[in-house]
């Protein structure tokens, strides 16, 4: 195998394409979809302010649920993934075989189905609100794979630096704070962007326990005004366009963690 290919990396998640200059028919594209998406939305509020415009007024405060949401879970999700990821590379072998029993089983598990389990099987035990039951579901969905992003991100550091630190008289627990961690979160960043992305999509998923998102709320406007077909095109619009926006800060991100590596 040459060393070109060996270089190779496969991309591929649920979350949006991330725009990089280096790829101009994706970044070229990503600036078509972004700005076409905004005017598009421009033009049917002026063409059409009925519905388009009662729409556009209607689900702002959905945003915000969503919003809330994926933030609530991404950074739980981060907690959760960080412990998972040092579980998985523990010598300790029931905390290793905990941490990788938790990342088999729930990376088994639709997240869907977690949610339903969360809110409802659970919830005949402990009542949780719906919004809180969505943030732990989605959470402990994203937590599983979190953890094998910092694992792959921990493993990634080359063991000198580890020798280099514990022969300047540094512990086990002072080496990976101060030494191995610092240096995987530039090598997780870009990953836990595109995992932040793809949470952010399957937020519409939380719309089925009555979280009044971004989706749920179209749904009732869509109920109450029969207009399926413009509601849902505006929604779909909406979601576009924030993947999109936060697809390129995380490009951006991605390029300054690379020039400072």
């Amino acid at each position: 195998m040459s060393t070109e290919a060996k270089k190779q990396i496969i991309d591929v998640g649920d979350g949006a394409a991330i725009p990089r200059k280096s790829d101009r028919g994706l970044f070229t594209a990503w600036r078509i979809a972004f700005f076409g998406a905004i005017g598009t939305i421009g033009y049917l509020v002026w063409s059409k302010p009925d519905p388009y415009l009662n729409i556009i007024k209607f689900v702002p405060d959905g945003i915000a649920v969503t919003f809330k949401v994926t933030l609530g879970a991404i950074l739980l999700a981060i907690v959760i993934g960080l412990v998972t990821g040092l579980g998985r590379i523990s010598k300790n072998r029931f905390f290793n075989g905990v941490a990788s029993l938790y990342v088999e089983i729930i990376r088994g598990i639709p997240l869907l189905v977690q949610i339903f389990y969360i809110y409802y099987a659970l919830g005949t035990i402990v009542k949780v609100p719906a919004i809180l039951s969505a943030i732990i579901a989605m959470a402990v969905c994203y937590g599983a794979y979190m953890g094998e992003v910092v694992r792959a991100g921990i493993e990634s550091i080359a063991k000198g630096q580890r020798e280099a630190a514990l022969s300047l008289g540094m512990n086990g627990r002072q080496t990976m704070i101060h030494v191995i961690l610092p240096q995987a979160v530039k090598v997780i960043l870009p990953p836990v962007g595109n995992e932040f992305i793809a949470l952010l999509k399957d937020s519409s998923l939380v719309s089925i326990i009555a979280v009044a998102d971004l989706l749920r709320r179209g749904r009732e406007y869509a109920s109450e005004s029969f207009t399926y077909f413009e509601t849902y095109t505006v929604i779909a619009l909406i979601y576009l366009i924030i993947t999109l926006f936060f697809s390129k800060i995380i490009g951006v991100m991605e390029e300054r963690v690379s020039v400072n590596k």
